[in-house]
């Protein structure tokens, strides 16, 4: 004897075998459209340009950025030691601080005295 749930069952089962056969005889009785040589498009270069300087600003951006010196603002940051020297003659004082004080106050390249105006010219 064959119980409700089985037989319920089984009628589902056989209903999505017709459903899949019908849907499976379908598709293989699709026309197939004929296809010639595959043909590339003329790329625009303006398109192409504008799109690659606008990512390569968003990728250059926060590199002119970035943290240089990772020891920044603490006890630890060699490059807040500077060395300054007194030339004879009167000549005004030099010293390292010029060039390190953007770095240890945990600036970027963009900060630094000869760099930073070079890195205008990169996008972004």
């Amino acid at each position: 004897m064959v119980s409700k749930k089985g037989g319920a069952g089984l009628a589902a089962a056989v209903g999505a075998a017709v459903l899949l056969g019908a849907g499976s005889a379908q598709a293989a009785t699709a026309p197939v459209p004929e296809t010639g040589p595959a043909t590339l498009t003329k790329t625009d270069v303006g398109q192409a340009l504008n799109g690659t300087t606008s990512g390569l600003g968003y990728g250059v951006a926060p590199i002119k950025s970035l943290r240089l010196d990772p020891w920044a603002n603490s006890s630890a940051d060699v490059l807040n030691n500077g060395a300054t020297v007194q030339p004879d003659q009167g000549l005004a004082p030099v010293g390292t601080g010029t060039l390190t004080g953007p770095l240890s106050a945990g600036g970027g390249a963009k900060d630094l005295p000869l760099v930073g105006g070079l890195t205008g010219v990169l996008p972004g």
